[in-house]
């Protein structure tokens, strides 16, 4: 009983969360067509012949920056920005009083935004396939149900990541500023401008051991066909999932005491 009321809960949210994108299409559309960074990316590559130096073909190029474009529109996440707005106009002290964690409101946001972008997304990659034909393909459905829980865990990692970052509203005004930070090694080292594996190798000696390639490169690497270690990947991704989500819940104890010390 009690598991069915939680389900009606989180359904409606979300039901809700997306009749509020739905106002926003228009834009959600602009957001989309702006992820178009791994197709610039792959016109660099093939004009310069780049992907010689990886031995990955063209066709194979193609795919994997698709696919890095389709990965990226849908783990994209901006919770830092909507939690410090709400917590400058004071729409965290409300929210505190729910018995709903903020951050399942913001969650829900993501999601519905998601299932909005997804027609746009799909638009795009219609007339990359017109443009480049040759790159068609259609991966089978194991392939591409693992993808998407890969995707999936990518967007959960980089969510508690700025739900991190996110708390720290509670003691700065500018933690969009740590964000970022954060989003120079995260657009560098994530496979979004270049393959992992065009790396040099004292870079990728450390870089596995981190979560940025797991962000982009291997779900990209993943629905594009391209050689990966798929139990591996997906495992690591998971263990980060793991590692990050106590560390939010320790900085959001921590900033909600301070935060109603404060109030009281």
């Amino acid at each position: 009983m009690v598991s069915k009321l939680i389900n009606n809960k989180i359904f409606t949210l979300l039901k809700v969360q997306y009749s509020n994108m739905l106002e926003y299409r228009i834009e959600i559309a602009l957001w989309a067509i702006s992820g178009v960074i791994p197709f610039f990316m792959l016109n660099i590559w093939t004009n310069n012949n780049l992907n010689e130096s990886i031995n990955i073909s063209d066709i194979m190029l193609s795919r994997y920056f698709l696919c890095a474009f389709f990965v990226r529109q849908f783990s994209v996440v901006w919770v830092v920005f909507s939690f410090e707005e709400d917590s400058l106009m004071g729409k965290v002290s409300p929210y505190l009083i729910q018995p709903l964690n903020p951050f399942i409101r913001y969650f829900a946001q993501h999601l519905a935004e998601q299932i909005t972008r997804l027609p746009f997304a799909l638009i795009i990659a219609f007339f990359f396939f017109v443009f480049n034909p040759e790159s068609l393909w259609i991966p089978n459905l194991g392939i591409l149900f693992l993808s998407t829980i890969s995707t999936f865990l990518s967007f959960l990692i980089q969510f508690l990541i700025q739900s991190i970052v996110a708390c720290l509203c509670f003691w700065t005004e500018k933690a969009s500023s740590i964000e970022r930070l954060l989003f120079i090694p995260t657009l560098f080292l994530s496979g979004l401008l270049a393959p992992v594996a065009s790396f040099p190798e004292y870079v990728k000696s450390w870089i596995y051991f981190t979560p940025f390639p797991y962000l982009i490169d291997f779900p990209a690497n993943l629905l594009s066909g391209n050689k990966t270690n798929i139990i591996g990947g997906l495992s690591i991704q998971i263990i980060w999932i793991l590692l990050l989500f106590p560390v939010f819940r320790k900085i959001w104890s921590a900033g909600t005491k301070k935060y109603t010390a404060m109030g009281s």
